[in-house]
């Protein structure tokens, strides 16, 4: 079907958070904030684990991907929502619309993805430590992650090919900050019960299944640190999986919250207020989750700060 035929809508107008004017300047030097320490944290995490000889292991090799998967979820939204929140004419195009639609949840599903190939990286790193190096060799964790990103990539195509397709012809106010598929299909003057299907199935599925991959690998790991005998073992063991929990299940939390519920009004509401936790917050946060219990990148910080100076 041809987009052009099929809509008479070019452009979509944003109707962001709803702050007061007086409070437009807080929130955007607020956002501008964390995504400034999302750069520099996450830059700073690729940077020290590339520079540093001993973090070139499966576990840092995952968590660059990550660090970058990061900075890109929050450059798809946080710019132009800085944009808007100086402007009063807060417009996107049709297609800078889908494109938004497709990043973001391009960047989301390979994030979860990404979630569970590092939870399985853990749970070889402490079933079989003898032979991880082997069993997790650099071919491995590079066809582990391109799978990822082409997963996460084939995510983003259907919702956003889709939303493309549906016709729009009446109101063109899109009740978020950016461009997502449940405000867009509220828009839409057709049936989306289809939309809203492929949306629960596929984001249903993709979360659901690799919620479950990653709960069976904790679920082993933990068989696995029952039989340390050492408290000092255990405890070395479990700081190497503590900031991936946590990302995790703010993510997943997240997540399941505002795809998985019925599309209403107060739904929409409540889905704007979640998705700042995916898109501003959670980036920034998980560097400092990654390397708050980490040893090894401490001392590569100490010694990458000592290089600089």
């Amino acid at each position: 079907m041809n987009i052009r035929n099929s809509t008479s809508v070019n452009e979509f107008f944003l109707a962001g958070l709803g702050v007061d004017d007086d409070l437009k300047v807080i929130f955007f030097l607020t956002f501008l904030l964390l995504y400034l320490l999302t750069l520099v944290s996450n830059l700073s995490i690729m940077i020290i684990t590339i520079s540093d000889l001993i973090l070139h292991t499966p576990m840092y090799f995952f968590l660059r991907n990550l660090a970058f998967q990061d900075i890109c979820v929050a450059t798809v939204v946080v710019p132009k929502m800085l944009i808007d929140f100086l402007s009063q004419e807060r417009m996107i195009s049709f297609y800078g619309c889908m494109l938004q639609i497709h990043f973001f949840h391009f960047m989301g599903g390979t994030e979860v993805v990404l979630f569970t190939v590092m939870s399985y990286d853990r749970y070889v790193a402490i079933a079989n430590p003898l032979r991880y190096s082997t069993i997790m060799s650099y071919q491995v964790c590079l066809g582990l992650t391109l799978f990822s990103w082409v997963i996460g990539f084939c995510h983003g195509l259907v919702h956003s090919i889709m939303t493309a397709r549906l016709p729009f012809c009446g109101p063109n106010v899109v009740k978020h900050f950016f461009c997502d598929v449940k405000p867009l299909l509220s828009l839409a003057c057709t049936d989306v019960s289809l939309n809203l299907k492929l949306l629960l199935t596929v984001t249903g599925t993709l979360a659901i299944s690799t919620l479950i991959l990653i709960i069976f690998s904790y679920v082993f790991i933990g068989k696995f640190l029952l039989k340390i005998k050492t408290s000092q073992g255990r405890k070395r063991a479990l700081s190497t999986c503590s900031g991936h929990f946590t990302v995790v299940t703010l993510q997943y939390g997240t997540a399941i919250f505002t795809y998985m519920r019925p599309s209403t009004e107060n739904s929409l509401a409540q889905d704007r207020a979640a998705t700042i936790m995916l898109f501003a917050i959670t980036p920034a946060l998980n560097p400092i989750l990654y390397t708050l219990r980490n040893k090894d990148i401490k001392k590569a910080c100490k010694k990458f700060l000592k290089i600089s100076h």
